[in-house]
């Protein structure tokens, strides 16, 4: 299949473009910084050129989005909405003027829908949508509103000819460079990965490998429309979760961090403590209802097994 990636140089991208050229797949890869040969440039939010990759492609994987991790000012916030609705728009008219439009059109969302919880998981059918949670800081909400008009810039693209999905998307874990799991282990290789405000709030997650099986499962079923969990069946919260890392690090203790050295930290890593602070727990309904199977589907052994690749690459294993 042709299968066309907006967005795709970031860490999803390459994980995406690793597995499904591995499948025999061709991708193509829409950039604002074309750095490789067959990179095709485009704004991320007026048709151009580019409009012609996806006019004959099979699938369109939307991953355009101000990346989240940075402060959460708000400029920032303004950028990561923007960017997120003009480059969805953009895709949606693409796929709606082509002659020979995607069958498929798999649309990058997240898990920061749903409502920050500790009581229970938040499936597709059953989860609560967040926004409105007493207690948590006002911008935490605009971080759920920016997925919902993320998901609606889809929802409304008149494209009858395209199936789409909606993918709310957990931290996908990988060993490569700059990801979320390198900066995880990089605490936790230090001692400093230790419960944060108390380690209740959940984490949920996905390995890459089953985050691209998951992609490729959702490309055959043309059953599936609409939001989709992508997340491993086995959230926990973080102090468990850190503790799993730093076992399968070789670490046996962990600070731990209050809410104001979080902000500290969060600062010094210009990140923000809603990635950190907020419980996502989010679990995979509608993938395991289809009868997908995850390979990775608890967090010690998918930790484990990128703790290895990581001491393969570096020699110390």
């Amino acid at each position: 299949m042709k299968i066309v990636i907006p967005g795709g140089t970031g860490q999803v991208g390459t994980i995406l473009k690793r597995a499904l050229g591995a499948a025999g797949h061709e991708v193509v890869i829409l950039t604002r910084h074309p750095r490789r040969e067959g990179d095709i440039p485009w704004d991320g939010r007026t048709p151009g050129p580019w409009t012609t990759a996806v006019d004959g492609s099979d699938v369109v994987i939307n991953l355009a989005g101000r990346t989240v991790s940075c402060r959460y000012t708000a400029t920032h916030l303004r950028e990561m909405m923007d960017s997120r609705v003009e480059s969805t728009l953009a895709v949606g008219a693409a796929i709606a003027s082509a002659a020979n439009p995607p069958r498929l059109w798999l649309q990058m969302s997240t898990a920061t829908v749903y409502a920050h919880r500790f009581d229970a998981s938040n499936d597709e059918a059953t989860g609560l949508i967040g926004g409105t949670e007493p207690g948590v800081p006002d911008y935490w909400a605009y971080s759920v509103e920016i997925a919902r008009a993320w998901e609606r810039a889809q929802q409304q693209a008149e494209t009858p000819a395209t199936r789409k999905i909606a993918l709310r998307s957990a931290m996908v874990m990988s060993p490569d460079a700059g990801g979320v799991f390198a900066v995880l282990l990089g605490l936790a290789s230090l001692g400093l990965g230790g419960p944060v405000a108390g380690g209740a709030q959940y984490v949920s997650w996905i390995h890459e490998h089953d985050f691209a099986r998951a992609v490729e499962f959702l490309m055959e079923r043309e059953d599936i429309e609409g939001p989709v969990n992508l997340a491993a069946p086995h959230p926990l919260p973080q102090r468990a979760f850190m503790r799993a890392l730093r076992s399968a690090w070789g670490v046996p203790v962990g600070l731990p961090a209050t809410r104001w050295m979080a902000e500290v930290g969060a600062f010094a890593l210009r990140s923000d403590t809603e990635l950190l602070l907020k419980s996502r727990r989010v679990v995979p309904g509608r993938l395991t209802g289809a009868g997908f199977g995850f390979r990775y589907p608890t967090w010690p052994q998918a930790a484990g097994e990128l703790v290895r690749r990581v001491r393969g690459r570096s020699g110390t294993g």
